[in-house]
């Protein structure tokens, strides 16, 4: 299932998340242009290993992808998400959040396997941290996501439905992954995702929401 748009409204223009996804698209166009071998030194120069801890590469880690499925369903999660997380934070305090985002969901992986020489790249922890302030804000937002079977189809639930969804599937794909986490097989930064999560829903309150926002939140109702 994927989320592909939702009914809260927006007050003002997302630019910062524009600017995220076009960083985002620019960074990964760059790679592809570059030859395998090459594609493979950039990824260990700028991605996250844990075992060669750099607080430098927690943020250019955050910006590289390992192929387009990983870059247009980031991407697509943080349009649907971002652009009303921005508006209730203002611009300034959302890229903090976001950048906050990113380096609590590499800590988090990194508590769970320090001693790992993959590289971790991706935008996923950041935008879960978006998704769990989401989650907090706009509960009863509805959330139209599209899924598939035989035929593709669509259908509409509340957002508080599909963030559980979501983080339990996390919770569950990352505990039945430790194995190949120890074995540094690689795969999905499953904890990556929780800590991020959770770190949104932790700095939602930090941050403050903007005033105009208490006026209006009805409307996720």
């Amino acid at each position: 299932m994927i989320p592909i748009r939702d009914s809260q409204t927006n007050y003002s223009k997302p630019v910062v998340t524009a600017v995220l996804i076009a960083i985002n698209v620019f960074v990964f166009l760059f790679q592809r242009s570059l030859d395998p071998y090459t594609q493979r030194d950039f990824t260990f120069m700028f991605g996250f290993i844990p075992d060669n801890f750099a607080w430098a590469n927690i943020f250019t880690s955050m910006f590289m992808h390992g192929g387009w499925m990983h870059l247009i369903g980031n991407m697509l999660f943080l349009w649907v998400f971002g652009d009303n997380v921005e508006d209730i934070l203002g611009r300034g305090k959302y890229l903090l959040f976001y950048v906050l985002c990113g380096v609590a969901a590499a800590l988090a992986q990194f508590a769970i396997n320090p001693d790992s020489r993959v590289p971790m790249v991706g935008a996923s922890g950041a935008i879960f941290g978006v998704m769990g302030a989401y989650a907090l804000k706009f509960p009863h937002s509805r959330i139209v996501m599209i899924g598939w079977m035989l035929f593709v189809f669509t259908f509409e639930v509340p957002a508080w439905l599909v963030m559980l969804y979501f983080i339990v599937f996390q919770f569950i794909e990352g505990f039945s992954s430790i194995g190949d986490v120890f074995a540094q097989t690689g795969g999905t930064a499953f904890f990556a995702h929780i800590g991020g999560f959770f770190a949104g829903m932790a700095l939602i309150f930090l941050l403050k929401t903007r005033d105009r926002y208490h006026d209006r939140r009805d409307l996720t109702w």
